[in-house]
């Protein structure tokens, strides 16, 4: 019988897309998941990974394990979610505002699940720009924020309400999985290597940090598209029209499947704090599941 806690490895081993990254992920070193790796290999008798020099990517053993362990620990998470949901049985609305990016990959499998087994619960998600939504916050028009910390990226105090972190994302530089001869890291001077594909808005601390660093390495990027929406922007850089730094829940998966490589900047990163805010006044019950429930997602 498979062990549930090498399973877990193996997926996020993959779908963060090193062994380091995946002992931070789940809070284990290294040799650790390494060794959860090995048991798994010798318990089934076969290669499950292919460690590069890139990246560690399945063998076609592992693509097959890959598919059935996500559905397997999928389905652990949406009896959590289900079974949490049903004996809360929670009623009444939350309005949840955040952005985009995170709501596409985060928000919508919880939602349904949640609806299912309430009927006399409403949730509303609105998506938007960090400021509109703070904005909309303070006005009382939002029970729940989801978003970067507030008072860094955007400057603002949302004053006395509960904050509580969710996750940390990163942008990652991103290129074409196509192109065998892109390189595996680069100091940022090399950036016009390939042309530039610019990812706006979102994030107004990165853009600004990411600016600051082009001038200090004597750079000056035009870029040849930009966009605000993610999707249009992986579409592009997978067509090989350019490079671009995207956030990492948006392109995990194309990484894993080589559709996308992805790039280490040796003199330049950049990682953000996502938080949970609502107003001491709200139904803690109801946020505190939704709450736990966007972990439990986040973590599958």
């Amino acid at each position: 019988m498979l062990n549930l806690y090498q399973v877990q490895s193996f997926v996020t081993v993959l779908s963060e897309g090193s062994m380091t990254a995946a002992a931070d992920k789940l809070n284990l070193t290294q040799p650790a998941i390494s060794q959860q790796i090995r048991n798994l290999e010798e318990e089934l008798g076969v290669e499950l990974l292919v460690r590069g020099v890139r990246q560690i990517k399945p063998t076609l053993q592992g693509e097959v394990l890959y598919d059935y362990a996500k559905r397997i620990l999928q389905l652990g998470q949406q009896a959590e979610i289900s079974v949490r949901a049903m004996g809360a049985e929670l009623r009444g609305k939350l309005s949840v505002g955040t952005l985009n990016t995170l709501g596409i990959h985060l928000m919508s499998p919880i939602v349904g699940r949640l609806l299912k087994h309430n009927p006399k619960l409403s949730i509303r998600i609105d998506y938007g720009l960090g400021d509109e939504l703070i904005r909309e916050f303070k006005r009382g028009t939002l029970d729940v924020l989801i978003i970067p910390e507030v008072e860094r990226q955007f400057g603002q105090n949302l004053g006395d309400v509960e904050k509580k972190f969710l996750l940390k994302e990163e942008l990652w530089l991103v290129g074409s999985g196509k192109d065998t001869e892109m390189p595996q890291q680069i100091q940022l001077s090399e950036i016009n290597r390939y042309p530039f594909v610019g990812f706006t808005k979102e994030f107004p601390q990165f853009n600004d940090l990411f600016g600051k660093a082009l001038v200090k390495a004597h750079v000056n990027v035009e870029p040849n598209f930009e966009s605000q929406n993610v999707g249009t922007l992986k579409r592009v850089i997978e067509s090989g029209l350019g490079w671009g730094f995207l956030p990492s829940l948006s392109v995990k998966k194309q990484v894993r499947m080589g559709r996308l490589n992805k790039i280490h900047v040796k003199d330049f990163s950049y990682g953000i704090d996502f938080f949970y805010y609502y107003k001491k006044t709200n139904d803690t019950r109801l946020v505190d599941v939704f709450y736990q429930s966007l972990q439990a997602q986040e973590k599958s």
